[in-house]
């Protein structure tokens, strides 16, 4: 199914952000005379009668025409647009870097702690955000995910029109990840092997969980390296279920290092920066569904709990 075609909005980005888009809805029993009482009654709760009053006064809420009085009559069927006012947000101390850019693809390597694309309280210091302001390029959008304490690539697409495509192909499964972490070593835990199970991820609740029952998940781990205890591995999911990776590893007993979550869900509270997950997304590898080309990319980044070598 094609999606609808939207709209430019009339509204230019702010901090990377795109502005909210209002389609006034229907209105058989004529509860807003005017467009204020639609606001009100909508964003009221949530931010006040008063600072709606205060954004029509500013003319922030506008439609193509300009900036809407809170005195016009209601029109179900109208679009407007406006701003939200996102309250302050710690900003990750890490760099975003570019891995690779071109006329369709920016291959980013996001540090930990960042999230791809804004959601809860991550907004404007987003891995999305940062690149359309640093890039220039607002029209910018991810192909998928990367969890915001996972280092490592993401792949954004610089035109909408091909978006869907690139989305296609990690939904088809038809990308090859890699996945690098740091754990202790237990000689006892026998690879590699392939480890399949049932992943439950419930809204509200931080950790998912393994239950019986047909498996939706599928990880390769393999032990690349061990050093002073530490265990270096390679881990090839084959499916991308929400937490996935430190869910099977830390079903081997091996949780990952830094882990907030799993085993033990760590108490809430300011970011440690000093504590990254040691979960690091390392390649990428697919067919190109637009020119048919062999893409590979690796990160640059490297997990720093990894042991020096006694030679170095």
């Amino acid at each position: 199914m094609r999606r609808r075609h939207t709209t430019p909005a009339p509204l230019p980005q702010r901090d990377g952000i795109d502005p909210a888009r209002v389609r006034l809805p229907e209105d058989p029993s004529g509860a807003w005379p005017t467009v204020r009482d639609h606001l009100v009654a909508r964003y009221g709760r949530a931010i006040g009668t008063e600072r709606v009053d205060a954004m029509l006064a500013a003319g922030r809420f506008v439609d193509r025409d300009g900036p809407v009085g809170g005195a016009e009559p209601y029109t179900a069927g109208r679009t407007l647009w406006f701003h939200r006012d996102f309250p302050p947000e710690d900003p990750v101390p890490f760099t975003i870097g570019v891995v690779f850019r071109d006329e369709r693809l920016v291959v980013a390597d996001k540090p930990h702690f960042l999230a791809t694309m804004p959601r809860g309280s991550h907004v404007t210091d987003t891995a999305l955000a940062r690149l359309r302001r640093d890039l220039g390029l607002p029209l910018l959008q991810p192909a998928h995910r990367l969890d915001r304490l996972t280092a490592g690539l993401v792949l954004f697409v610089v035109r909408p029109a091909d978006r869907g495509a690139y989305q296609t192909m990690f939904r088809d499964r038809a990308v090859r990840k890699e996945y690098e972490a740091l754990a202790a070593h237990d000689p006892d835990v026998a690879l590699p092997r392939t480890v399949r199970s049932r992943i439950v991820k419930e809204r509200g609740v931080l950790a998912a969980y393994e239950v019986p029952g047909e498996p939706n998940s599928e990880s390769r781990v393999e032990l690349a390296g061990v050093r002073e205890g530490t265990g270096r591995y390679r881990l090839l999911p084959r499916t991308g279920r929400t937490h996935q990776l430190r869910v099977h590893m830390n079903a081997l007993g091996l949780p990952i290092l830094g882990d907030p979550l799993y085993p033990v869900v760590r108490d809430e509270g300011p970011e440690d920066f000093e504590r990254p997950l040691q979960l690091l997304a390392r390649a990428l590898e697919f067919t190109d569904p637009v020119t048919g080309e062999e893409r590979r990319f690796t990160s640059r980044r490297s997990l720093d709990q990894w042991p020096r070598s006694s030679h170095s």
